[in-house]
Parts: structure tokens; sequence; C-alpha cells
């Protein structure tokens, strides 16, 4: 079973903030497919034109962790799994970006931030930098469940991450 998020409702000016929303978009859930997953959101973050570009490397980079993640611990990950990617700005200085995979698979490891680890330990270390690098280029970051029901705990988990934006010196914000 996959659910998709509500479709975006137009965007409305609220006082003086607009509320920005792209529509959402689906991907196969592969690593190969991780490029496209980054052009795409480099095109919709275009949206917002004064944007700094240190700050879509950021959320272009936390989106490729993010959608790896999916792909390799959830049955997004599975032959015919899918991964929707979901960006939104609530205000002004704000952008969400969700990730949305196809619900839980035992593969014997789950996403977190890895345990202290000595210099050497990171050295040897080949998986676990991910959501390090996502907690550390947000503001904040979590994980729920798609639908918050005990009995569809499966049907997958939304990784989403808040972006505090920023804009270059003289731009009109």
């Amino acid at each position: 079973m996959f659910i998709l998020p509500p479709r975006p409702t137009p965007e409305v000016p609220a006082g003086d903030a607009l509320e920005h929303r792209w529509e959402p978009r689906l991907y196969p859930g592969t690593l190969g497919t991780t490029a496209r997953v980054r052009a795409e959101l480099r095109l919709d973050l275009s949206r917002l034109p004064d944007l700094d570009p240190d700050q879509t490397d950021s959320i272009v980079l936390c989106a490729s962790e993010m959608f790896a993640n999916a792909c390799d611990h959830s049955r997004s990950g599975e032959e015919d799994g899918r991964v929707i990617r979901t960006l939104s700005s609530p205000g002004d200085h704000t952008v969400r970006l969700s990730v949305i995979d196809d619900g839980y698979r035992d593969t014997g490891t789950r996403p977190r931030i890895p345990r202290q680890r000595t210099a050497q330990e990171w050295r040897d270390a080949e998986r676990g930098r991910g959501l390090l690098i996502v907690h550390h280029l947000t503001i904040r970051w979590g994980t729920r469940r798609v639908v918050d029901f005990p009995f569809c705990e499966g049907l997958g988990t939304v990784l989403w991450a808040d972006f505090r934006l920023s804009f270059p010196q003289g731009a009109d914000r």
C-alpha cells in the first residue's frame, strides 16, 4: 500500500508572507535515481531566486542523504519501490524538505544518528554519516509515521528537515 500526501493548496498571501508549496515528486526507490532527485530539487528551489547558492547546496545534499536512507532502509528500495519528495515553505525564512518511504522492511539497521565514535572508527566507518549531515545542516529534523495509527505502522515513514533560508547580502527579503 502506498499513500500520497495531500495535494498542495494554491499559494495565498498570509499577511507579509507567502506559503510556498511545490508539487510532490514521486521517484523509483533506486540509488540511480539520486541525480534526478537532486536536479529536480534544484529546479524547485530556483523558485526562491534570492536563495544563497550555499544554502541550495546544503538542502540538495540533505535530500540525497534522506533519499538514500529511504532506498536503503525501507521497502522503497525493493523492486517497484517508490519514494516521495515534498518541499514547502511555511514562511519567508524556512523551507521544509520531506522524504516519504514505502514502509518498514527488516534490513537489520534503522536510520539514526550514529553513536559517538573515535577518530579511527570514523575513518573506518562505511556508513552512518547521512543523518549526522542532516542534523548539522538543519534547524530541526525528525521522523513520523505516514499514518499515525498503531495498526498502520508499516505503511511508511516521513523523514523531514527544516532549513532556515539565507539570502545574499542586499537581497530584498
